[in-house]
């Protein structure tokens, strides 16, 4: 399978330095799209860089801080432009390790969505205990509201294939932040695509600043509640 890898980036100079080379080493071919949102602390030129040197590796600057959710459509049309069979994405500071690339890959000839999964057996959150009682809360609030199976609901870590993708309205998806991806797996479970979760443990970062606040838990609670009027209503 055509892999590409997206990377939504924000000030994350430290890690991406670290991270591509680790992506491009593994024992498999994919190529690599970096999103950066203008990054302050020159993200976007150090993956430029790499860019320059390796052409499996590509770059789309956008104009400022303009939200994970868009920064993954933004990933998502440009790999499939590009004629990817599959869209993995992930967090660029190491939560999200590569060596688990490859186990999920390997699920993809069975699934239509692999999620790297926190919380099914053999799953770890390497989180302090009020973090993790977060976590836990804000999955199983979505599970039941939303009538969803996957057990990892706010994972990032996912690989799509590019059908799952193409038959999602993505421009018509109201959810920015991290909302969006409990919006977008809402929309491919009631589509009856195949799930396969692949256990990860979930590390917090050691360089740069989380991009969680208190305003995207607001959103994402915002967003379990209008998607739960829109299930019940038969409107998903």
């Amino acid at each position: 399978m055509r892999t590409t890898i997206i990377l939504p980036t924000y000030n994350e100079a430290e890690n991406i330095r670290r991270l591509l080379p680790e992506l491009l080493s593994l024992p498999t071919n994919v190529s690599i799209c970096v999103v950066d949102d203008n990054s302050p602390d020159g993200t976007g030129q150090i993956a430029d860089e790499w860019a320059a040197r390796e052409s499996r590796v590509t770059v789309t600057h956008r104009a400022g801080k303009l939200g994970l959710g868009t920064a993954y459509i933004a990933g998502f049309k440009y790999a499939l432009a590009q004629g990817a069979e599959a869209m993995l994405t992930m967090d660029a500071d190491f939560s999200h390790h590569p060596r688990y690339i490859p186990a999920i890959l390997e699920k993809a000839a069975q699934a239509d969505l692999v999620i790297g999964s926190r919380y099914v057996p053999g799953g770890h959150v390497g989180y302090p205990l009020h973090r993790r009682a977060l976590s836990r809360t804000a999955n199983l609030v979505a599970r039941l509201a939303l009538g969803l199976h996957a057990q990892d609901c706010t994972a990032g870590f996912r690989l799509y294939r590019d059908y799952t993708l193409r038959s999602i309205p993505l421009d018509r998806i109201f959810s920015n932040g991290y909302s969006f991806l409990v919006e977008l797996l809402t929309l491919i479970e009631k589509r009856g695509y195949r799930i396969v979760e692949v256990p990860i443990v979930f590390k917090d970062r050691q360089y740069g600043k989380s991009k969680i606040s208190s305003s995207e838990i607001v959103k994402a609670m915002y967003t379990v509640a209008r998607l739960t009027v829109r299930r019940l209503i038969g409107n998903l």
